[in-house]
């Protein structure tokens, strides 16, 4: 059994304070996870925020890592980021919690414990669970619930292995309990999103059945409980087995493209549209970003002038559709296929702008260029590159698009270009500090839309 431990929030920083005993742990186990945003940066201070108690053995923290800042797309980013950590403590370890070992802490509370990821151990995940099917507090922590859908208890969990900027457990191949692994201060689009669709009637998102937040150091969302789809294949999967197997994608993409339409058009009557669209102001915002990615990834600053006029180009074109609540980081990956239906998932955007940028209404052709990128990313997985295959899912896809939505994104060339052209800067800072190896897959795109009418 796990050995019991008992932390006052008035000693959390202090010298008797977890710190004295993780501070060395977390420095060197943080920048090695997939969902650490600052491996670029040195970790230069660590503190904790806040720490709680949810059951023996099993702590909640709210860690800050301090960072040497850097320049990124839209201006120098705050110098540190808070995390969320589930961390078990035990006298020994498990052999199967090997690998979510950190360390064995060497002083402070928790001296000669062994500390390790709680979100690999069942137990822990069950009893997490546990507490999100009862709503109620831990300290500042408060878990609540959709009462017209209980969630039945003793559902097996499993972490799920996938990449991405969050961690996620399933439930009785029945539910899947997002922890967002980044926390910033307010309410979390994938919460407040999916929330509104379900009011809305939208079928295409799937609704939260309970969630969790904290009040302290400032309120934030923690996590997510929402139905899981068990025989749901993602996108990007389905787009790889076609390129694989030589098959079209157009009739797929042609539905996913009314999906997304659909989509959209609940999250105008959900959130009001906010009205025209300022296409100076989105395009000057589009070109700071580009100054900050060339200075940080200089094989870009050869087609600066190109993309500049593409956004050049925005600030001239009209408007084009009201700008309203959108999705914000649209992929293959974010969307799944179960059956003959498309549905919409992970609705938190992109993790590396601040969350109220995330929130502010934006024009829903953001999220077509998104969807285009993508095709163009699959496409680009297999040797030859098969551009025709990019090119039919791109014209289906906003064909599906344009039959639902009443309006063509292919009619705003100058919008969709500056857009698309936006998302492949933003992909370009990501591979070269995340996946070096495909930095020639949005490179490619830059030299394209580099050249008017790209």
């Amino acid at each position: 059994m796990p050995k019991t431990i008992t932390l006052r929030p008035r000693t959390a920083t202090g010298a008797d304070g977890p710190l004295a005993s993780l501070g060395g742990l977390l420095r060197e186990w943080l920048p090695r996870q997939r969902w650490f945003a600052g491996k670029d940066r040195p970790v230069t201070d660590l503190s904790v925020l806040g720490v709680t108690e949810l059951f023996p053995g099993c702590l909640h923290l709210l860690v800050h890592a301090s960072h040497a800042p850097v320049p990124t797309p839209g201006g120098t980013p705050p110098p540190g980021d808070c995390y969320q950590l589930l961390l078990g403590v035990r006298e020994q370890l498990a052999p199967r919690l090997e690998r979510a070992f950190i360390g064995r802490a060497t002083a402070g509370p928790l001296a000669g414990l062994a500390v390790y990821d709680a979100l690999y151990d069942p137990r822990a995940a069950s009893l997490l669970l546990e507490r999100l099917r009862r709503p109620g507090s831990a300290g500042p922590l408060r878990f609540e619930a959709d009462p017209t859908a209980p969630v039945p208890g003793g559902l097996p969990p499993r972490l799920l292995d996938a990449e991405q900027s969050n961690t996620s457990l399933v439930y009785g191949d029945a539910y899947i309990l997002k922890l967002f692994r980044r926390i910033q201060p307010g309410v979390n689009p994938d919460l407040e999103v999916s929330a509104a669709l379900a009011a809305q009637g939208c079928t295409r998102v799937p609704a939260p059945v309970a969630w969790f937040t904290t009040s302290a150091p400032r309120p934030a969302t923690l996590g997510v409980l929402q139905p899981f789809l068990p025989d749901a294949t993602d996108g990007w999967t389905l787009a790889l087995g076609a390129l694989a197997a030589g098959d079209d994608f157009t009739a797929e993409a042609r539905e996913l493209g009314r999906a997304t339409a659909e989509v959209h058009l609940a999250l105008a009557e959900a959130f009001p549209p906010a009205g025209p669209g300022e296409n100076g102001r989105t395009a000057d915002a589009m070109c700071a970003r580009l100054e900050a990615a060339a200075h940080a990834v200089p094989g870009l600053k050869p087609f600066v002038p190109g993309l500049r006029a593409a956004f050049g180009a925005l600030a001239t074109c009209d408007t084009g559709p009201p700008a309203q609540r959108i999705h914000g980081d649209l992929h293959l990956g974010q969307v799944l296929r179960a059956g003959r239906d498309w549905f919409v998932i992970d609705f938190e955007g992109e993790p590396s702008r601040p969350l109220a940028e995330r929130r502010i209404p934006q024009s829903p052709v953001r999220d077509v260029a998104g969807m285009l990128r993508s095709f163009d990313y699959a496409a680009r997985q297999r040797r030859p590159w098969r551009p025709e295959w990019a090119r039919r899912c791109r014209e289906a896809f906003c064909a599906g698009y344009a039959a639902r939505a009443g309006w063509d994104p292919r009619k705003k060339h100058a919008l969709l270009r500056a857009h698309e052209t936006d998302r492949a800067v933003y992909e370009v800072l990501y591979e070269a500090r995340h996946r070096p190896d495909w930095l020639p897959v949005p490179m490619a795109a830059i030299k394209r839309l580099a050249v008017w009418g790209g």
